[in-house]
């Protein structure tokens, strides 16, 4: 498909997956969008931290050819179209990009251009690294114990946008349909003459991939534990399935790398307590990763009070939504909370700042970029360049604790010097070293 609105760089080369693996070349061709509101004051600062990073770090060798293309307001405005069909082909022909805030359309059209980019590529992995930068304002006591990464299933569950409103016929029509095969069920719905409905999906293959993604990563990164956060107790036929079936493909797929919970059990049953905890910990000490699970209520308490034990979190897709925002809350909020939109069969990606677009703010060069910085910090993370991704941790971790910051973290620490979000671009430039 010929691009109509965007230009391919000539200097570039696309990203390819070669015997299941990403391989990016020295010049990778980078698709971006640089978000509505306050999205190009944002890109503006970031992308001179991802150039300055990406020379640091190889010194000339290797280079980022961006290819801006459009979704959103800019696109609607040039192009007459949310999100035109060549941006999505953008993102599947040069597999890894990365993206500012968009907004919404109102009133009829996309649900959100940001779920329509994921089911286009099926990109079903939402990874929400949670972690905290010293010096950062915090709510909690021990903000330095979070440290966590969220698989967030990223095309189910109610997102999936399978609704009926009331008073239409359609919500009619499945109300009856309802009444007629499914009389128990319906006699349980409390006022069934005013409801509208929306269903729920989760499926065994949905949840597996999810969970083999997140278990490779963990294994990948010496984490400690993988969660499996779930409301199982009440939701039995799908947040219990999940957990089952999370189990049963942790067990199946690397038995000797895993020890779950479901073993301590069948453990404990034979042996009695003492028996399963002396198996754990042995498991642990020998290098295991240890996959548990907790009802998703307990969790948001539990990833507060002991955050310590948390590491690799997988959960479904509404229960990360809210998991991740809260986290990201113990951590300076979401202006700094980065995210990735991941297949990990394909290599397609879509890095993503996490919040809104904040119109208020726009052309005023005052918001936190934080969040696309770190959001490219994981993008070259995904294409094996770790050495600019760990000069942008580096340099984020500089600028903070020497207390050089934008006017969300400003207002809350005592001594600050009070940066635009140009300035905060350099001064994480400044102090990567």
């Amino acid at each position: 498909m010929p691009y109509q609105l965007a230009r391919v760089p000539t200097e570039g080369e696309p990203i390819r997956m070669v015997a299941g693996r990403l391989v990016a070349p020295e010049h990778p061709i980078l698709p971006f969008i640089e978000g509505d509101g306050t999205g190009p004051d944002i890109w503006r600062a970031s992308v001179r931290v991802f150039e300055a990073a990406v020379s640091r770090a190889y010194g000339g060798r290797r280079s980022v050819a961006w290819m801006e293309v459009f979704a959103g307001e800019k696109a609607y405005r040039l192009h007459g179209d949310w999100l035109p069909e060549e941006t999505v082909q953008a993102f599947r022909e040069f597999r890894v990009g990365i993206k500012g805030p968009l907004t919404t359309p109102i009133g009829g059209g996309i649900r959100s251009l940001n779920v329509a980019l994921r089911k286009a590529l099926d990109l079903y992995v939402c990874l929400r690294p949670i972690r905290y930068f010293e010096g950062v304002p915090s709510p909690v006591k021990r903000p330095e114990h979070v440290d966590m990464v969220i698989f967030r299933e990223n095309t189910e569950d109610l997102y999936s946008g399978i609704e009926f409103a009331f008073g239409s016929d359609a919500n009619t029509r499945f109300a009856d349909r309802l009444r007629q095969d499914f009389p128990e069920e319906y006699a349980k719905i409390r006022f069934p003459e005013t409801s509208a409905f929306g269903l729920k999906p989760i499926s065994r293959q949905g949840t597996e991939r999810l969970v083999r993604s997140a278990i490779r990563y963990a294994l990948d990164h010496q984490r400690r534990s993988l969660t499996l956060v779930h409301k199982g107790n009440i939701m039995k036929f799908t947040e219990g399935a999940f957990r089952q079936w999370g189990y049963e493909l942790a067990e199946r797929e690397f038995a000797g790398q895993v020890y779950t919970w479901q073993a301590w059990e069948r453990t404990k049953g034979a042996g009695g307590e003492a028996a399963a905890d002396q198996e754990m910990d042995a498991a642990a000490r020998a290098g295991k990763l240890v996959i548990k699970d907790v009802i998703a209520d307990i969790a948001f308490q539990q990833t507060i009070t002991r955050a310590n034990e948390f590491d690799v979190i997988a959960t479904m897709n509404l229960n990360g939504d809210y998991l991740s925002d809260a986290l990201a809350a113990q951590v300076g909020g979401i202006g700094i909370a980065p995210g990735g939109n991941i297949n990990y069969e394909t290599g397609h990606a879509v890095f993503e700042a996490t919040h809104g677009t904040a119109p208020k703010y726009a052309d005023k060069d005052v918001v936190n970029p934080g969040s696309v910085i770190l959001s490219g910090e994981m993008m070259f993370r995904h294409l094996g360049w770790g050495e600019a991704a760990d000069l942008i941790l580096h340099g984020m971790e500089g600028a903070i604790s020497a207390r050089t910051v934008t006017y969300d973290f400003h207002r809350q620490m005592e001594g600050a010097t009070l940066l635009r979000c140009s300035e905060f671009g350099d001064a994480v430039i400044q102090h990567m070293g």
